[in-house]
């Protein structure tokens, strides 16, 4: 039984970027980021799903540091997005505790079908898991106290299109964190303004930021504030010596 469904869900999943690539648009864009400005700045190749070693992330404390700034307690909803072989995923699962929920999602079918595995063989029965896009999450709506991106916002091609179809599965007081590291977008990590300038531009608000040795970078806390702004009123921001602008009307 166990075999069979974990065959029905690798089948499903490597199915996905074929759904998605009939989607596509003339230009080679998914339709549903078709409304928004892309990112004028380079954007990080897709790298390994794993950071480094769990063991290594453990010693320096880094997911129990990056929960503890979250403020995760028993009971949360969160989504673990680029969830890769699930590092933070099944820490979430362990804090949140039997009444919580936990949203594992990547864009690499492969990686998430291992994941699948591992849920099962660990018997995490509060997590579940869902394929996304670069362009669109594809989280549930009014859904999540709690919206984790670690080490990945730098390789989001289409950030605009996807931070706006992020903002819905807030739930009243939900926000948005980022951990990434502070060099060139093309270097995996994204300078901090810069980040910030695009998380404005969407509608997000800063809450806190800080520098921690013990997550081999920055932390960075959202939330949602005003209205989602309409895609055509999105500008892009310009990233101008390890700054975010954004450029006049």
């Amino acid at each position: 039984m166990k075999d069979r469904r974990f065959a029905s869900l690798l089948c499903a999943l490597l199915a996905l970027p074929l759904l998605a690539a009939c989607q596509r648009t003339d230009d080679g864009r998914a339709a549903a980021a078709q409304d928004f400005p892309r990112p004028d700045r380079p954007v990080s190749e897709v790298g390994s799903n794993a950071f480094s070693t769990e063991q290594a992330r453990d010693d320096r404390r880094e997911a129990e540091t990056v929960m503890a700034k979250a403020a995760i307690q028993p009971g949360m909803t969160v989504a673990d997005i680029g969830a890769g072989e699930g590092y933070y995923t099944v820490r979430l699962a362990s804090a949140v505790g039997a009444e919580g929920r936990v949203l594992a999602q990547d864009i690499d079918a492969e990686a998430l079908a291992r994941l699948a595995d591992r849920v099962e063989r660990e018997r995490l029965d509060n997590v579940a898991i869902k394929p996304g896009a670069p362009e669109d999450p594809h989280l549930p709506a009014n859904s999540f106290d709690r919206v984790f991106m670690v080490h990945m916002y730098h390789e989001i091609t289409e950030p605009y299109a996807f931070l706006w179809h992020l903002r819905p599965a807030l739930r009243p007081g939900g926000q948005v964190v980022v951990v990434d590291v502070d060099r060139a977008t093309d270097q995996h990590g994204i300078p901090p303004q810069l980040l910030f300038c695009e998380m404005q531009q969407v509608g997000y608000r800063l809450v806190e930021f800080d520098r921690k040795p013990e997550i081999a970078g920055y932390y960075a806390q959202f939330e949602a504030v005003g209205e989602r702004p309409q895609p055509e009123a999105i500008q892009p921001c310009v990233a101008n010596a390890g700054e975010g602008t954004a450029p006049s009307p």
